[in-house]
């Protein structure tokens, strides 16, 4: 097969900066117009410090067009976007076709991080409370704070944002996941820098940054000790969690495995903080491919995970699965052209019915593309066009009701929009 344009872009990248490359990287990833330039945030030397404030200034001052959803107990649509530094929150009854006027979660501005594989992430719980989380931008280059708020009154007014990283240098806390469990316990984890600072404060090395989370017990008043998971994960790949059916967090993220193979590794939030890797395609890279994994459970217990890889040997889009809470996994299934770019997937799993979307770029047009399992995953429709647009385009994701699933969609020239997937399609 020959190589994609993103993988011709990664090829040069590697080229021109080598094995030595611990300095800041303008990376290629994958946007609805093609390539856009995103900045790797690992250590380099003071030598580029005006080099790293520059781009991290051009980063925080981008137009917001990352949009996050969820699904109440009644189908109702909750839709979280970030507009003159406020992250704003607005709710639909008839799936998407007019909305409530927007409630803002931050009365006072902030450089709210909503770009890309970085953006606000909103939860509906059993008892219909709202709990949105963030990244909080700094001034210093690749900075922030993880944010919570929460709405108890159905989204009408929201409790002034709280700070859950309990580390408040101005050092990387960003790339939220979130989810709340039956229980009423709340869940974010994030990526974390302070545990490099600290070994470059010793003089040791320490490659990429750390994972951690704190849980909150009152509804959000509160978040406990943050807990670290594992050291070594990339430094700008999301973070995506998703709750089991007994109530326990499973989160996945890109790890750095040896000498910078960055792969994906899960784990389960149940206090034993035993690593799990989940892929291996040995991906050997020097920077960070701003390229997260995602994951789906619904009540049958089984995890379903899609992750992008550059491999030389195996790359393009993964999916596989686990119904053991992540002890075995199915032969990873290769989905997607890779020759179209594609990039950026998302699942989402009904029980039987899983979904699985994605982004891929002839040239000039991008589109989303869908293929859907009715047996849990074991075997597989055909792709089948669902959205495209001539111009920039977010990541596409994917929301489901009951036995209904949805696509969400953001675009400049069409705008947001949430498709109900065919009943063909099932």
């Amino acid at each position: 097969m020959n190589k994609s344009i993103v993988g011709r872009a990664w090829n040069r990248v590697e080229r021109q900066f080598g094995n030595s490359c611990r300095i800041l990287l303008w990376i290629a990833c994958i946007a609805a117009s093609g390539l856009c330039s995103a900045a790797d945030h690992a250590e380099h030397s003071s030598s580029h410090a005006s080099d790293k404030a520059k781009v991290w200034k051009a980063a925080i001052s981008r137009k917001p067009q990352a949009v996050s959803v969820a699904l109440d107990g009644k189908g109702g649509l909750w839709k979280a976007y970030v507009q003159g530094g406020h992250v704003l929150v607005s709710h639909s009854d008839n799936h998407g076709k007019s909305y409530t006027p927007p409630v803002a979660v931050n009365t006072e501005p902030e450089l709210v991080a909503a770009i890309g594989e970085n953006r606000p992430k909103i939860v509906v719980d059993r008892n219909g409370g709202i709990h949105v989380s963030y990244t909080q931008n700094l001034e210093a280059p690749f900075a922030g704070h993880i944010r919570y708020s929460r709405s108890l009154d159905s989204g009408k007014t929201f409790s002034p944002p709280i700070t859950v990283n309990d580390n408040l240098d101005p050092i990387t806390h960003g790339f939220n996941a979130m989810a709340v469990n039956e229980r009423s316990q709340i869940y974010i984890a994030w990526i974390d820098k302070r545990d490099s600072i600290i070994a470059k404060k010793k003089g040791e090395k320490y490659q990429g940054a750390t994972i951690y989370y704190a849980i909150s017990d009152d509804g959000g008043n509160t978040f406990h000790k943050n807990i670290k998971v594992a050291d070594h994960s990339c430094e700008c790949c999301r973070v995506a969690m998703s709750m089991d059916s007994d109530g326990i967090p499973v989160i996945v993220w890109r790890n750095i495995f040896g000498n910078n193979i960055r792969d994906h590794a899960m784990m389960r939030l149940d206090g034993n903080l035993q690593p799990v890797r989940l892929s291996s395609e040995n991906w050997e890279a020097n920077a960070c491919p701003h390229h997260g994994p995602a994951v789906s459970i619904a009540k049958d217990g089984i995890y379903h995970f899609v992750w992008f890889s550059n491999a030389s040997g195996r790359h393009g889009l993964f999916y596989a699965n686990s119904s053991d809470q992540g002890r075995h996994f199915s032969s990873p299934v290769n989905f997607g052209r890779f020759q179209s770019q594609a990039s950026h997937p998302d699942v989402l799993s009904l029980n039987k019915h899983v979904y699985v979307a994605w982004k891929e770029f002839d040239g000039q047009v991008t589109g989303v593309y869908l293929m859907h399992s009715s047996d849990g995953g074991k075997s597989w429709s055909a792709p089948q066009h669902i959205a495209s647009t001539g111009d920039t385009s977010d990541y596409p994701f994917l929301a489901g009701y009951g036995d209904q699933s949805y696509l969400a969609w953001n675009t400049v020239a069409e705008g947001f929009r949430f498709i109900r997937l065919a009943g063909g399609v099932q």
